[in-house]
């Protein structure tokens, strides 16, 4: 089977992940989607399929007869989406011979223009794969899902030589949770890759250092007609905080290693209010400065409208895993080779986000981040092509050859 044949049955099973739930996972519908591959996992032929009651999926394919020695290597990607344009059933459409033009989505009103996504021309002549313009694809991560057991598949199929692998699907990434419960004892492998990226021929090592934060607003409701001197308006107050970060210090004005501030909602009255930010940043200094800030802008606001007008809250999420993959050379170098082995050059960026990887390099699992093929990915624009997924297929099969030399 084709990896996109396999996203196309995937990214049909809703899976949204719930930041607001106290549960594990955030939500049951992804154990869904995760029944439907330990299935699939069995019946390729992959030993000890494992999911847990945290809906972690595990697997693994022994090593060829006379490459039991060689590293274990694993291959992770999650399963769960983002809740956004996450609502109703997901439509995929294929596109034939894509022209590299405005593509209308479906009945929507929504137009995917390469004035606004230029790598799109690069991509004429492809299959594209894109959602109604209602709804999210669900590339992110299904993707890599697809491209995983179908490198599994090329490997038993075509009895290609191969140490021994580790395979997992974990929930809750999008929400910063994926790694969390991780088994890394089970999972069993020296080092792994997440297929959780973009453009393929992408090698990703250095990411966000993330965290969540919190304003609280506690306001004085009063008649507005008497409330001079009294009133205070916590929806105000709240804009007066959000004035206080640098106007562009925000995703639309910052690229590669540069951080942000990013107002994610906002909810408010006179009474109360409140602002949900991440914040982001590759240079542990200036992330910490960052964070500096906001505590700063609490202390002011405090000291202007009162002691406990404003509470903030500032959760670590993960760290730049950076620190962990420089002294694991190899999974760079032989990742960049796998690419040219597979004919497409090698793209290695910064992350301007996170993956389980993250925070799985940090708990003795190093684990870089490779593409997947996909773009525009947590909203109704996102895309993949079918030739670009399988090349995604390629580098990682051609990996899995570079780790078997010499044993």
């Amino acid at each position: 089977m084709k990896a996109y044949e396999r996203l196309l049955n995937y990214v049909k099973i809703l899976t949204p992940s719930n930041e607001n739930s106290q549960t594990v996972p955030s939500s049951d519908c992804q154990f869904d989607l995760a029944r439907v591959l330990e299935n699939e996992m069995k019946e390729l032929g992959l030993s000890d399929v494992y999911l847990d009651d945290k809906c972690y999926l595990y697997g693994k394919l022994p090593a060829t007869k006379g490459y039991e020695n060689c590293p274990a290597i694993g291959f992770i990607a999650h399963m769960d989406t983002v809740s956004d344009f996450c609502d109703h059933p997901i439509r995929p459409i294929l596109t034939k011979n894509y022209n590299g033009e405005a593509l209308p989505l479906g009945d929507s009103s929504l137009v995917l223009d390469p004035k606004v996504f230029p790598h799109l021309s690069s991509l004429k002549g492809r299959t594209l794969i894109t959602s109604d313009g209602t709804t999210i694809l669900g590339a992110d991560d299904k993707a890599g899902i697809a491209e995983i057991l179908t490198m599994t598949e090329r490997l038993i199929h075509e009895e290609i030589p191969h140490g021994p692998i580790s395979i997992a699907f974990t929930p809750d990434e999008e929400i910063g949770s994926g790694a969390e419960y991780f088994d890394i004892k089970r999972f069993d492998a020296d080092f792994a890759y997440t297929l959780d990226g973009d453009t393929e021929g992408e090698i990703q090592f250095e990411n966000f250092n993330a965290c969540k934060a919190e304003f609280e607003i506690t306001g004085f409701n009063v008649h507005p007609g008497s409330s001079k001197d009294t009133m205070i308006n916590a929806s105000l107050v709240a804009m007066e905080i959000n004035s206080c970060l640098p106007s562009m210090e925000t995703p639309r004005n910052t690229e590669d290693y540069e951080g942000f501030y990013h107002l994610i909602n906002m909810n408010g009255d006179v009474s109360h209010a409140t602002l949900h930010y991440i914040v982001r940043d590759h240079d542990q200094g200036l992330f910490e400065a960052k964070k500096q800030t906001l505590r700063l802008i609490e202390k002011n606001m405090n000291e202007k409208w009162g002691d406990g007008c404003v509470t903030l809250t500032i959760t670590d999420q993960y760290q730049n895993m950076a620190e962990v993959i420089k002294d694991c050379p190899h999974l760079i170098e032989n990742a960049k080779k796998a690419c040219e082995n597979a004919g497409v050059d090698p793209l290695v960026l910064p992350i301007r986000g996170g993956t389980d990887g993250c925070q799985l390099s940090f708990r003795g699992l190093p684990c870089p981040n490779l593409g997947t093929s996909g773009h525009a990915y947590h909203g109704p624009y996102e895309h993949i092509s079918v030739e670009g997924m399988d090349i995604c297929v390629d580098v990682i099969v051609e990996l899995i050859k570079l780790y078997t030399e010499g044993c």
